[in-house]
């Protein structure tokens, strides 16, 4: 008889025929590998508790469940509104740049703002200080009126002339029907063309424009700052105005105060008015300080109804898009001062 050894064990000693880890196919003689146990950290059946955990929380404490739902809700559409507002800014002023490319005029940082009062009529401007030669209201035919006028635009000129950083602008729309459509802006400009600029036209020439929409002084300023923007990309530093002196408490504190630019900063030029239309100006401007007192934006009663009356053309306003800013102040009507943002006011 044979002897075999045993192990130690006093057992025979293990043998595998097919290697572990694996299964042998018989019939293909390959081997296949064992499919691996599922983990224990599978995300699914970790859901699964998660779940069953919140069913069972909001079966518990349905009305917390319900405040907490409805505070995160409005803390999302808060959030997504300020967003969306911030967005929209954005969006508005880079419209603005890819309209306008570069601003034509960006070194310039004050307003020279001549508030316009009539629109020329005359075929030649040699004749500017003459009466004829301008549409006038019943309450401005008088002696001497027209050079009046001429005396605005030569004071524009000059004042912009000593500041290298002014931006000269003649404001006031096609406010006569009779007059054609023809603005005030564009008649103050041409009577300056005729004048050669007073003597400064290589200094002047370039960088006076006009605002050819104001109906009325409050707009005279409201729009000239907008116009500013537009050609310089910012809103301007310092502000002189160049209209009748009987007109500085209205520019000077009403329109001022109304868009809340600092007092500091704000600049009038005050010429008077000829010697024959003085009393009844001084009268008519009492009257309309009255009314800009009770009604300082100009938006509502009288002061409204006199503004569309000079807009016989019905011309579609572009301001507020050349300064998206400002655009609240805009849409503002009230007594009290506008309580939004003002871009001078920091």
């Amino acid at each position: 008889m044979n002897n075999y050894s045993l192990g130690s064990s006093g057992s025979p000693k293990s043998f595998h025929v097919y290697p572990r880890g694996s299964d042998f196919d018989l019939e293909l003689g390959t081997r296949r590998a064992r499919k691996p146990k599922n983990s224990p950290f599978h995300p699914i059946k970790m859901l699964k508790p998660l779940g069953t955990r919140l069913h069972y929380y909001c079966k518990l404490h349905p009305l917390l469940v319900f405040i907490i739902s409805l505070s995160l809700g409005v803390t999302i559409l808060i959030i997504l509104s300020l967003y969306e507002s911030h967005y929209r800014m954005l969006g508005s002023n880079q419209k603005i740049d890819v309209v306008l490319g570069d601003y034509p005029l960006p070194d310039l940082r004050n307003l020279v703002m001549v508030a316009g009062h009539s629109v020329y009529t005359s075929s030649s401007c040699g004749k500017a200080e003459k009466e004829d030669s301008w549409f006038l209201e019943s309450y401005q035919k008088n002696p001497g009126q027209a050079s009046t006028f001429v005396r605005h635009i030569q004071e524009g000129v000059e004042i912009a002339a000593k500041d290298d950083a002014a931006l000269l602008l003649f404001s006031g729309g096609e406010t006569r029907k009779d007059a054609g459509p023809r603005s005030e802006a564009q008649s103050y400009w041409s009577v300056a063309e005729s004048r050669g600029w007073f003597g400064k036209k290589e200094n002047m020439r370039w960088r006076a424009l006009t605002e050819e929409h104001a109906r009325d002084s409050f707009e005279n300023l409201l729009f000239s700052v907008c116009r500013f923007r537009e050609l310089t990309g910012t809103y301007p530093y310092n502000i002189t105005v160049v209209s009748y002196d009987f007109k500085e408490e209205r520019f000077a504190h009403l329109h001022r105060s109304a868009i809340g630019f600092p007092e500091s900063r704000f600049f009038y030029l005050g010429t008077p008015a000829s010697l024959t239309s003085k009393e009844a100006a001084l009268k008519g401007e009492a009257l309309v300080r009255t009314q800009f007192h009770g009604d300082p934006y100009g938006c509502q009663g009288s002061l409204f109804r006199k503004k569309l009356k000079r807009d016989p053309f019905h011309r579609s306003i572009p301001y507020p898009n050349g300064c998206p800013e400002i655009e609240g102040l805009f849409k503002y009507c009230g007594t009290a001062p506008y309580p939004g943002y003002l871009p001078w006011s920091q």
